[in-house]
């Protein structure tokens, strides 16, 4: 059988690597949210407000359909290949985002900037696996879920400061020199893989796979926006039913399947992926919304608002790095799994209680044991995952989790967002709406008389509130997944321990 894995480079090599997957990791994920604080200012200019959302849409849809085909493909013809690839789809679609003339201009660049970004994500992640012995995994990845937490905060804020000091286009213009430096190192520095088993490319479940994707990013983005009831949302739900069912004997006679089904009965994988849905829901509805409440109830800039999420942040980078050390030395990694579980779901029953207007200090610490929690879960996931399946599908593996990551992260903003809005429009159905307040709008609520607005303000606030609260059930359904993952290859609570001897004569599916 053809080799799928290189020989790992020198502790030199391995700093450069990864400073090179450092950079890619975090320019397509700030591309998920550089254009959030950036979207008003492009809207005026190009004349599209009515398809603004799109834009967001269309980089999510792109990167979540082709994640999975870019971990297979990476198995099959090397993943540096592929990621060398992948990454310059991104820094070449970043270029036409930049010089967009027309709102479809853009979102044809979105999507493919969201193709390239989804294949450097998923990539990276694989060769990390590559590189480095299944017993450092944890703590490599371990960065990777900071740089991608810090993302999430810091790209909003870049996308102001862009937006009010030089122009929206410099949200994806300044990809091109990061991206670029990116590109030259990691062809440099990431050891080169020979080509997999050869086999014929699994175009059917793929297209299949992206379709399902499709579905659900629609049904979860647009949902509330089309009515939860209307015949185009319960028309994507039954398509996206049909066609996930149609997946499964599609992949079962692909002689080389985007998902393997092998992989796909092993409950230390499905867990897993289950586990990093519904954690990277939670923190999702906690990264998206916590600015808002801070911009709309405390009064601030989108710029404090982020300096007000530090501790997040802080706590989110200390609790990754830490996570990833005990992983590598302690080898317990569903015992780190169901401690950030535990974290994250104390500090969504903490963010519970902001209705009441807790003072700044006092949701400092809410917001850093939350980023506590959120910190310890993702990367722990992934390495356990990468440690239980042969190297030979690291890529498919990780594919997997990103997908399932991708989905969850669209599942947790849409849901939070409806719980928001309905429990903001439930409490100020009785202010007045002439002078353009809109009770099923929050932001609107500058538009009520200053005697009234502390009311909309309070009742946004317990919205909010009540949220985080109807939330927690997912990260309680995910420490009850946690507690039945079983360990891949060994006795314990060893999750990570897969043998890497077992690795290399494991056969591939």
């Amino acid at each position: 059988m053809p080799k799928t894995q290189s020989a790992p480079p020198r502790a030199g090599g391995v700093a450069a690597a990864m400073s090179a997957l450092i950079l890619a990791v975090l320019l397509a994920a700030l591309d998920q949210t550089i254009v959030s604080t950036a979207l008003p200012r492009l809207a005026e200019d190009l004349d599209g407000f009515d398809d603004i959302a799109w834009v967001s849409a269309a980089y999510l849809l792109a990167s979540t359909a082709a994640t999975p085909l870019w971990g297979k493909l990476g198995d099959m013809f090397g993943r540096k290949r592929l990621y060398l690839a992948s990454t310059t789809i991104f820094l070449v679609a970043s270029v036409a985002c930049g010089l967009a003339r027309n709102l479809p201009e853009l979102i044809g660049a979105r999507a493919l900037q969201g193709v390239g970004g989804g294949g450097m994500i998923v990539l990276t992640f694989a060769l990390v696996g590559d590189i480095v012995a299944p017993s450092e995994r944890g703590r490599y990845q371990g960065m990777f879920g900071s740089v991608y937490g810090v993302a999430s905060i810091v790209g909003p804020l870049l996308g102001g400061v862009f937006t009010d000091q030089l122009s929206w286009r410099w949200a994806f213009l300044i990809n091109l020199p990061v991206g670029a430096v990116a590109l030259v190192v990691a062809a440099r520095a990431l050891p080169a893989a020979p080509r997999g088993a050869k086999a014929r490319v699994d175009y059917a479940g793929a297209t299949i796979l992206a379709a399902v994707a499709t579905g659900l990013v629609l049904i979860t983005s647009f949902g509330e926006r089309w009515g939860w009831g209307s015949p185009a949302v319960v028309g994507l739900i039954v398509a996206t039913v049909a066609l996930a069912a149609l997946l499964v004997p599609v992949e079962r006679r692909a002689a080389a399947p985007v998902l393997p089904p092998a992989m796909l009965g092993s409950r230390t994988v499905v867990f897993s992926s289950l586990i990093g849905f519904f954690a990277n829901a939670a923190m999702f509805a906690v990264l998206v919304y916590l600015p808002a409440y801070l911009q709309i109830v405390d009064g601030v800039s989108a710029t404090l608002s982020g300096i007000h999420m530090l501790p997040l942040v802080a706590g989110l980078v200390v609790s990754q790095s830490l996570a990833g050390r005990w992983a590598a030395h302690v080898g317990r990694l569903r015992t780190i799994l169901l401690g950030g579980l535990a974290a994250n779901l104390a500090g969504l029953l903490l963010l519970g209680t902001i209705g009441s207007g807790p003072g700044t200090l006092v949701l400092g610490v809410y917001f850093l044991i939350t980023g506590v929690g959120i910190g310890m879960v993702p990367m722990v996931v992934l390495t356990t995952v990468q440690n239980s399946v042969p190297a030979a599908d690291l890529g498919a593996a990780s594919a997997v989790v990103t997908f399932a990551r991708s989905i969850g992260a669209a599942f947790g903003v849409a849901v939070f967002g409806t719980l928001l809005n309905t429990g903001f429009a439930d409490r100020a159905q009785h202010l007045p709406t002439d002078g353009g307040f809109d009770p099923a709008r929050p932001d609107t609520i500058g538009h009520l008389p200053a005697a009234l607005r502390d009311t909309a303000l309070d009742a946004f606030a317990h919205a909010t509130a009540t949220g985080y609260l109807w939330i927690t059930p997912t990260l309680a359904v995910g420490i009850l997944l946690a507690l039945f993952l079983k360990p891949s290859g060994n006795k314990g609570d060893t999750t990570d321990a897969c043998d890497p001897a077992a690795q290399e004569t494991a056969p591939a599916s």
